[in-house]
């Protein structure tokens, strides 16, 4: 499947993805990527952001190719079935953030994030309904390769080592992240 044939819709996680981060730049490069804003990115709310991931998939044209980051993709897995209905045939997860375990989390942006801040927890352990891959960090602050490892095993997802790159995020050094576009395009080759 190329590009051309999809929509792709960018699911950030906690505190957004900005400008220089990979998602933004990613949409930019893709013609058919936009991103689902979220009303609050510090203090997010379950059931808000899985709403705004439906609304966005019920606006697609094409068949949807989800790219979800961090808090995204916890926010991807608990709006799954939905989405699914809703004409999501694959999710390309990077980086998943371990919100059972976010006491670990280091502060961001000044913040913190509880376990059971805005109803992410527990995170859902269920086959998703549609072919996905996890993109995991060996030294993600926000979820250990083990958990990014279980958790793909879980949702009956594909698992990519990253290697040593943090959260795969700006912080990390991963503006651009051209490797990831790579598996990206290698992973729609298999839709």
């Amino acid at each position: 499947m190329k590009t051309s044939d999809i929509d792709i819709l960018m699911v950030p996680g906690w505190s957004g993805s900005g400008p220089d981060h990979w998602q933004t730049r990613w949409e930019q490069k893709l013609s058919t990527a936009r991103t689902v804003h979220q009303a609050d990115w510090i203090s997010p709310e379950r059931a808000v952001w899985t709403a705004a991931a439906a609304t966005a998939a019920r606006e697609a044209t094409r068949p949807v190719v989800v790219v979800a980051h961090s808090l995204g993709v916890v926010t991807v897995t608990h709006a799954a079935r939905e989405l699914a209905d809703l004409g999501v045939i694959g999710a390309f997860l990077v980086a998943p953030a371990d919100v059972d375990n976010a006491e670990d989390w280091p502060v961001t942006q000044g913040e913190t994030f509880a376990k059971d801040s805005g109803g992410f927890h527990p995170i859902p352990g269920g086959r998703l309904p549609f072919a996905s891959v996890v993109a995991g960090s060996r030294n993600d602050p926000y979820c250990t390769y083990a958990r990014a490892q279980q958790l793909a095993g879980q949702w009956g997802a594909s698992f990519t080592d990253a290697g040593e790159a943090g959260h795969i995020n700006v912080d990390s050094g991963h503006g651009p992240w051209p490797e990831g576009l790579m598996r990206f395009a290698g992973f729609l080759k298999t839709l």
